[in-house]
């Protein structure tokens, strides 16, 4: 067990036995690219003979049309709500976990430097979940007016 040898691979290392290994020459890399996985291919000639200046392009691609998909407004309005709840839910659990470090500040004065940084780092994730929760409510609101705007009712903000 003493004979085993355990390598460390650390992020910022560099190990002399990764230079030992030998580097592949032979890969041939090509300019050319095809999506023809989802059906798509794309192909771009240049020629100096062609009839307008030497280029043309071809295109094969999925027939596309002219009008936008239909939003589900009410789905992203929901979707909106539920991580507005989110960030009041994580404001309200990291506000609570600063109150109970304070708590364990006063009651703990051998440790009371570290309970200190804990609070003060719930506090600023109470603030950020805050944010975040606010964020998604100004999100929920906007995704409502798009949706008063797409079915015809119009709101003048005159203010």
């Amino acid at each position: 067990m003493a004979e085993e040898h355990h390598k460390h691979h650390h992020l910022f290392h560099h190990h002399k036995d990764h230079e030992d290994k030998p580097v592949d020459t032979t890969a041939v890399y090509s300019d050319t690219s095809a999506y023809s996985a989802g059906g798509y291919s794309e192909t771009t000639a240049y020629s100096a003979d062609g009839p307008a200046g030497g280029y043309s392009e071809t295109t094969g691609a999925y027939a596309t049309s002219t009008h936008e998909p239909e939003i589900d407004y009410k789905k992203e309005e929901k979707h909106h709500k539920h991580l507005e709840h989110l960030g009041e839910l994580g404001t309200v659990a990291a506000g609570a976990y600063a109150l109970h470090e304070k708590h364990k500040a006063e009651k703990d004065p051998e440790h009371a430097h570290r309970h200190k940084i804990e609070e003060e780092v719930a506090a600023a994730a109470a603030v950020g979940a805050g944010g975040f929760a606010f964020h998604e409510h100004h999100e929920k609101k906007e995704t409502k007016e798009e949706e008063e705007e797409a079915h015809g009712k119009k709101h003048h903000h005159l203010f």
